[in-house]
């Protein structure tokens, strides 16, 4: 369940989204790389590593437009974007050495790149790199934003990386738990883990746009609520995803035992049916076949998870959705109500 938070999301749906985000990212990296440059240059490399290999960009995309959505620029928005987007590499940077993981964005990993030392000195630099580039100090040129906003933008965004720790601290006591998480703790565990960076983004978006109190509000749960689904679709991928795709073997959250809400609600739905067993037998099991985890991500689909996953993500969505109902219909706000669809409907 770990990698929710560093998946950037597939392919499928949200068209008009996924150009925006297409021309967000190209912005934002020339940002990020002249923010990230210096000496030495083996640490800069490192911090840089995942940025030029991937990534939708889809945190610094949901800034920019929240903060045009309320009368601003993507100008306004640019340093904030940027800032976002180094603490979400500094997260999935971190969370790679917790899980050893070996590949991201089809390159190995920074620590498998660089080593251990290095890999976590990047992490500490892009950390800090994102409060030096909110203070207006991150790049060439760069001129200190208003006091008040440049207070309330490191506060905010100080307070979400509170949460992000707090909710992998929380995945980490339920993967170790012998005891099946609730529904509720799940939602409670993602909405710190993941949804907080996607909160965080829209509400910074909206303190560049100079908005009051209620508006910095309503797009912090416009955030909050995209990230929820985003997070549900993500862990759903991770149990019927296409391998080919995802580019890992089906099943394989299954043989890790990730408690996920897919999982859990295959777990609940198979008690007393013949797909309890199936299920029973791969999961957290190591030494699992293909065929037996073939067979449980069949059972999953049987049981009609899927359905119930996608139908969950949706409510989620939908309450992201209310919170632009009182905005005019604009560009901005088409696209953040695009993207709903982009994250709810991938399937990769």
């Amino acid at each position: 369940m770990k990698k929710g938070a560093a998946r950037g999301g597939g392919s499928s749906g949200g068209g008009g989204a996924g150009h925006g985000m297409k021309t967000t990212a190209r912005a934002v990296n020339a940002h990020l790389t002249r923010s990230l440059a210096g000496s030495p240059d083996e640490l800069y490399r490192a911090a840089r590593h995942l940025i030029i290999h991937g990534g939708k960009r889809l945190r610094p995309y949901m800034v920019i437009r929240s903060c045009q959505m309320l009368g601003g620029s993507a100008t306004d928005a640019r340093r904030a974007a940027s800032a976002v987007e180094m603490v979400h590499n500094f997260t999935l940077l971190h969370d790679d050495i917790m899980d050893n993981d070996d590949v991201r964005h089809g390159v190995p990993t920074v620590h498998k790149r660089f080593g251990v030392p290095v890999a976590i000195l990047a992490g500490d630099i892009l950390f800090s790199k994102a409060y030096q580039t909110l203070a207006g100090s991150g790049g060439r040129g760069a001129k200190p934003e208003a006091g008040g906003q440049t207070h309330e933008l490191v506060s905010r965004l100080a307070s979400a990386c509170v949460d992000v720790c707090e909710g992998q601290m929380l995945d980490i006591k339920m993967a170790e738990a012998k005891r099946l998480p609730s529904q509720k703790e799940y939602i409670t565990m993602i909405g710190k883990k993941t949804a907080a960076l996607f909160d965080v983004s829209c509400a910074m978006g909206a303190v560049c746009a100079g908005a009051g109190a209620s508006d910095v509000r309503n797009l912090s749960g416009f955030g909050r609520s995209l990230g929820i689904a985003f997070q549900i679709t993500d862990d759903l991928i991770g149990v019927t995803g296409d391998a080919s795709v995802t580019k890992k073997p089906v099943g394989n959250d299954i043989r890790e035992g990730k408690k996920s809400l897919p999982i859990l609600m295959a777990i609940e739905a198979s008690s007393g049916t013949r797909h309890r067993r199936t299920i029973s037998g791969a999961f957290g099991n190591p030494r699992a076949s293909r065929p037996m985890l073939d067979s449980a991500v069949e059972a999953v689909r049987e049981l009609g998870v899927e359905e119930r996953a996608r139908k969950m993500a949706m409510r989620h969505a939908e309450r992201a959705r209310g919170k632009l109902a009182s905005y005019p219909n604009k560009k901005a706000r088409k696209e953040l109500e695009a993207l709903l669809d982009f994250v709810v409907k991938r399937s990769v």
